[in-house]
């Protein structure tokens, strides 16, 4: 008669809060077996094959469940290992993004500076021609010497 009055008080039979606590474990540890793994009531009752309406009279067991995700969040041990990755991808990606951005800004004042020493070149090499231009005298053909 306890076990009646324990389920009575708690609304829902011991064979329905053991299943519903079996669920709890198996999503809490992230091994479902018949939902996704997230920490929702809907894969709670789900994980536990009873309806949701039945879900609801568990009391006890929802108290638990509440504690659980006040304590440790909604994430599963899968969704957080995950996070981690994401964010850890996130940070090294942040990084070769500046990386490439200081690598860009390099490579457009290296570019730059080969333009304005081009351009340098360009003008001396006129110079340069210019002067010898004027600087050497023509040379006669060679051939054969004519005498006067």
């Amino acid at each position: 008669m306890t076990h009646i009055a324990e389920g009575r008080q708690d609304q829902v039979s011991p064979k329905t809060a053991v299943a519903l606590r079996a669920a709890m474990a198996r999503l809490i540890e992230g091994r479902p077996q018949r939902t996704d793994g997230r920490l929702t009531k809907e894969n709670l009752y789900k994980e536990a094959q009873i309806s949701r309406a039945t879900m609801n009279r568990a009391h006890a067991v929802l108290a638990e469940w509440d504690a659980h995700l006040a304590a440790h969040g909604k994430t599963t041990p899968g969704e957080a290992q995950r996070n981690a990755v994401i964010a850890d991808l996130k940070q090294r990606l942040a990084k070769k993004t500046q990386e490439c951005t200081r690598l860009e800004n390099t490579l457009k004042a290296a570019a730059t500076a080969i333009a304005a020493l081009h351009h340098d070149n360009q003008a001396l090499r006129q110079q340069l021609d210019r002067q010898v231009s004027t600087a050497v005298t023509p040379i006669r053909p060679r051939g054969p010497r004519q005498r006067r």
